[in-house]
């Protein structure tokens, strides 16, 4: 259905402002429509490929996206690659089951870039990587795709390492380690003839900090600190009081990516909604517990449009499928002011409730995964609810954080280091909307019950 302008901006005015002090737009998240109206983007602006971290996939760079299709940037001039085993090796050069080496994730990484380069007909192009995603990136041009790189923005890298250790030389993140020792080597840390620019935080990156507390061993020195993302012979930057992940997925971050790699200041922030959003992505598993971007075939995706007051559905399914061999579900068309629940079942997995606040632009990176089991900790619970935020940590005090209205008691004040809070119920209270709220961001969640291996997750767009 087509809406008129009139009905786009009524729609606009009546989404949750994500504006003000917090620094969010009033719609936000990622990719694949016609390109917004507004001022084109720099025919000299090189196509742009957007790398994600440890354990994450392409769905983290939707906002990202959105943003960069409404200063013109047409979709097929930006790819976000998800990494088939995103999670590190304890040891680079020891095998486990389901994760990769830093070798596996230059190697993807490549043929990423070679597909990418010829769909695009660009000569080169830009990378755009946050945390572990700055390590293949890194990788990449060190060892001979630097004449395919134009620009490479890190974002949140640990270029030095999360610690510098004799204990476990192997590990990828020890700055002692031979894999960070052989990216760091020489008078400059950067490779001639890409320009470098590292984006990190004022002091609350959970991965750069003096103390070994968020890496299990509070009260040892790590070895390195907030300056850590630097890198000799980059432009460096430091964009405040953002965590770990914003200083990848922020607006303000958005804002330094884009003017580097466009060479001009954005013409706007804020996320241009569309007339018509189709949405679709992926369902991936985690084979032995351990978070993969591996397609699940036969898995049930239903959606439905649900009041943005009380969580509760408004109709029936507006799309059900299941994946095949490739894990893809969708296309479904919704609009722009839509909140929706999306119901993902598979075999062997907890059936997944996903609330979502409105999708204002369309995006073929809508992925998903099923929430982790119900475990001991949540014996006698009648429902268990989680708020989840991809794109960035809860800060105490920083943030207003409430569900159920109550901040909740499992996320710790200071540096920002939880992306998820869970609230658990009693039987008696199955069935009943728990609102949740982030900054400018509320999202109603509906208490589903546990015995039937049911979980609502509340996921946060900013």
């Amino acid at each position: 259905m087509r809406l008129s302008r009139r009905s786009i901006l009524k729609s606009a005015r009546a989404l949750p402002l994500l504006a003000g002090s917090f620094g969010f737009p009033a719609f936000g998240s990622q990719a694949f429509a016609q390109t917004a109206p507004g001022a084109s983007a720099p025919a000299e602006m090189p196509p742009v490929l957007f790398v994600h971290g440890n354990g994450d996939h392409a769905a983290l760079w939707i906002t990202t996206l959105w943003r960069m299709e409404s200063n013109g940037v047409p979709r097929d001039r930006m790819l976000a690659i998800n990494f088939t085993n995103p999670l590190a090796r304890t040891d680079d050069k020891v095998e486990q089951p389901n994760r990769s080496s830093t070798e596996d994730q230059r190697r993807e990484l490549a043929d990423a870039v070679k597909e990418f380069r010829q769909r695009t007909g660009a000569a080169r192009i830009a990378l755009v990587g946050s945390s572990r995603g700055g390590y293949s990136i890194r990788n990449y041009i060190k060892n001979g795709g630097g004449a395919d790189i134009s620009h490479a923005v890190l974002c949140g890298v640990p270029n030095h390492g999360i610690y510098e250790w004799d204990e476990g030389p192997g590990g990828e993140f020890n700055g002692r380690g031979p894999f960070l020792r052989g990216l760091n080597e020489g008078e400059s840390e950067v490779t001639p003839g890409t320009a470098f620019l590292t984006l990190r935080s004022d002091g609350i990156d959970k991965y750069a900090q003096a103390d070994g507390r968020f890496v299990g061993k509070p009260g040892t020195p790590t070895g390195v600190t907030s300056d850590g993302p630097a890198l000799k012979g980059a432009t460096n930057l430091v964009l405040g009081a953002l965590d770990h992940r914003e200083v990848a997925f922020h607006p303000r971050a958005f804002r330094e990516i884009y003017k580097f790699i466009a060479g001009r200041e954005p013409s706007r922030i804020e996320i241009v909604p569309e007339a018509e959003v189709k949405l679709s992505g992926l369902v991936t598993g985690t084979p032995g517990g351990v978070v993969t971007n591996r397609p699940v075939s036969g898995a049930t995706v239903e959606i439905y449009r649900v009041s943005p007051e009380s969580g509760e559905r408004i109709g029936g399914p507006i799309h059900s499928s299941q994946t095949g061999a490739d894990g893809r579900w969708g296309p479904v068309q919704v609009e722009p002011a839509w909140y929706l629940e999306i119901v993902l079942t598979s075999a062997g997995s907890t059936t997944t409730h996903s609330y979502r606040s409105p999708f204002p632009r369309s995006s073929d990176v809508v992925h998903l995964r099923a929430a982790r089991p119900l475990g001991s900790a949540d014996a006698g619970a009648g429902a268990v609810v989680l708020m989840s935020r991809p794109r960035g940590y809860f800060g105490l005090p920083r943030d207003v954080v409430l569900i159920d209205g109550k901040e909740p008691r499992d996320v710790k004040s200071g540096v920002p280091a939880d992306s998820v809070t869970i609230l658990r119920l009693p039987a008696e209270e199955v069935g009943r909307p728990v609102v949740t709220m982030f900054n400018g961001e509320r999202i109603v969640a509906r208490a589903w019950p546990a015995s039937e291996n049911r979980i609502a997750v509340a996921e946060l767009t900013y």
